[in-house]
């Protein structure tokens, strides 16, 4: 149910995680009035900013440093990490390798997911079996990325929790058989910058990543500073800057949480177009539900106002791979 939106809101969150584990926060008045600003960015853009997260600035600046660290690296070293079937997917991409919707896009990337063990999802997640590929170089590399994932994947429960009560459910709906065992994905991305020859800017195909929605719940990013490259599209078609906000995480919403809201939260379409002569980085980490969950809306007061269902049952395991399957060239 997305507007014509023209900007991102942000939002303040540190009331919402002071009692994100109290069992009464739906009774705390500075909490409610997080949930309702939360309600109000989810229905009218399904993108929002957060601040007060309590995530240090100092360790968003070091993922991004050091993944832009191995992307400096020759071909022959990033690609002794190289993303195949037999990997599950995980791993070092080139430019142009990843595509959306058939269009080739302008980034490089290393791709991450929640460690799949044999038969731990049985043929669901038979493909997606694996553990991630880290690089040597740099070193600490796989320390700092497992930290930051540790902490993002505790930061989106607890915004999850607000969500939850935004929705007109307990703030437990997405704990237990919904998202008690959350799956994880994270993207590593570089964005090459325009080039310029005799003083005029060139680029052979500007889309960093064409137009797209996120599969899952919730999507963390955390973007270069001083590079204005996400652009969301609101109803009317127009296409919406999400400049970057030191020190804040964009947030959106993906296709699991629109049908959970029966539609009142729109998975937004956005996209990626660096324009900027420098090379933009930006990590990227989606919180999903349980892997093998089937999700369909939630039963509240407020989905049931929506009208009836609006969406049958999906596997979130199936729309996962469907989706990873056509993402990259072999």
């Amino acid at each position: 149910m997305a507007t014509d939106f023209s900007s991102i809101p942000i939002i303040n969150i540190s009331a919402l995680l002071a009692k994100s584990d109290d069992p009464k926060m739906g009774e705390d008045p500075c909490v409610l009035e997080v949930v309702r600003q939360l309600d109000k960015a989810c229905t009218e853009a399904g993108f929002f900013y957060v601040k007060g997260h309590g995530i240090p600035e100092t360790l968003l600046g070091a993922v991004k440093d050091i993944t832009r660290r191995f992307f400096e690296l020759p071909y022959e070293e990033k690609a002794q990490i190289k993303m195949t079937p037999a990997t599950g997917f995980r791993g070092y991409q080139m430019i142009g390798e990843n595509i959306t919707k058939g269009v080739p896009d302008m980034h490089e990337a290393i791709d991450c997911y929640r460690e799949v063990t044999k038969g731990m999802y049985g043929d669901l997640g038979k493909q997606m079996e694996g553990c991630n590929q880290w690089p040597q170089n740099p070193q600490k590399f796989k320390g700092l990325m497992e930290e930051y994932v540790s902490l993002c994947t505790e930061l989106a429960r607890k915004i999850m929790r607000g969500i939850a009560l935004a929705l007109g459910g307990s703030p437990d709906e997405f704990e237990g058989q919904r998202a008690g065992d959350p799956f994880w994905v994270m993207r590593l991305i570089g964005y090459p910058g325009v080039s310029t020859v005799n003083g005029t800017n060139v680029q052979k195909n500007d889309i960093g990543c064409g137009p797209h929605t996120d599969y899952g719940l919730l999507t963390l990013l955390n973007q270069a500073d001083g590079i204005n490259a996400l652009q969301v599209r609101n109803k009317s078609g127009d296409w919406i800057s999400a400049p970057p906000v030191p020190g804040s995480f964009v947030c959106n919403i993906g296709d699991m949480l629109k049908i959970y809201s029966n539609g009142l939260y729109e998975s937004t379409l956005h996209r990626v177009i660096n324009n900027s002569p420098k090379y933009r980085v930006s990590v990227v980490f989606f919180y999903e539900t349980n892997f093998d969950t089937a999700v369909e809306p939630l039963d509240t007061w407020k989905t049931r106002a929506n009208g009836t269902k609006k969406f049958e049952r999906a596997v979130y395991g199936e729309h996962l791979i469907s989706k990873v399957l056509t993402n990259f060239v072999e």
